[in-house]
């Protein structure tokens, strides 16, 4: 698990601290059905409100400008009609996200590791591909149908206080320890599936390629993102997330599709500019 998705953690410990009191009462409620998908967006635009009022803003106009040209492009490329919106976070973690409804954020710890602003599309390619592709809402059904709901809402409470401090991780597992933090670890690890990342690569690559950007940077970015966690992703086996190695060989297997929506694209960056 490279370090940009495992730090998924602290910002799904948000959305879902404000998803909880929703999920909560539908738990109660014999069949109740699961949240729709305009009552998580809404949740999570309210999330999404709160960590820009507690997070420090980069001041790079360069990164700031390359942000919002490229999301900007992304999300026109992945057709959906989102109420997009991206800011770049002063932080020194790898790090990039997108919550359901096409609310964006990225780290500043991730620009100097990309290099070329396609890389910084084949992020978001990435991350908007779990929001296009309801990865988000399919996680919360599934909760709802185990019964997990009042153990999430439970959690997310607990956790309430935790979530946006200066260091992201929010020192969560210091703060719980013992079978809580464990449960969080476990829940939020859920979050996106081995399958979802997959899908979210697959569609990634494409959501590049469309944008104008050379897909065959995306298997570059992996490289990147696999000497800058020093090599040590874990085992394939023992996360939800294929293993780099995997990864980049999935990437390359899907080039030539890629590839060919990369030729048809209205107009081309290449690799764009340097980072």
């Amino acid at each position: 698990m490279t370090k940009f998705l495992k730090n998924h953690f602290s910002l799904q410990v948000t959305f879902l601290l404000s998803l909880s009191l929703f999920l909560q009462s539908c738990a109660s409620i014999p069949g109740a059905k699961e949240p729709s998908e305009a009552e998580i967006n809404a949740q999570a635009a309210k999330a999404y409100e709160e960590v820009k009022a507690k997070s420090k803003f980069s001041t790079n106009q360069k990164w700031n400008d390359m942000v919002q040209k490229v999301s900007h492009r992304i999300a026109l490329a992945s057709g959906e009609n989102f109420q997009w919106e991206a800011v770049l976070i002063e932080s020194p973690e790898v790090n990039a996200w997108c919550m359901p409804g096409g609310k964006i954020a990225v780290y500043t710890g991730i620009m100097p590791v990309l290099k070329t602003e396609a890389a910084l599309a084949a992020v978001l390619g990435h991350e908007v591909a779990h929001a296009t592709r309801r990865h988000g809402k399919q996680r919360y059904a599934r909760a709802i149908k185990e019964n997990t709901i009042g153990l999430i809402a439970g959690g997310a409470a607990i956790l309430a206080g935790q979530v946006l401090c200066k260091d992201t991780k929010c020192r969560v597992l210091s703060a719980l320890g013992g079978a809580a933090a464990g449960f969080a670890i476990t829940f939020f690890d859920r979050k996106f599936s081995r399958g979802d990342e997959t899908e979210a690569d697959q569609f990634g690559q494409i959501y590049m390629a469309k944008a104008g950007y050379d897909p065959s940077e995306s298997i570059r970015l992996w490289e990147r993102m696999s000497a800058a966690n020093g090599g040590k992703a874990p085992s394939e086996w023992m996360s939800t997330h294929p293993s780099d190695e995997t990864r980049r060989g999935n990437l390359q297997s899907w080039l030539p599709n890629a590839n060919a929506v990369y030729q048809n694209a209205p107009q081309k960056y290449g690799i764009g500019a340097a980072i």
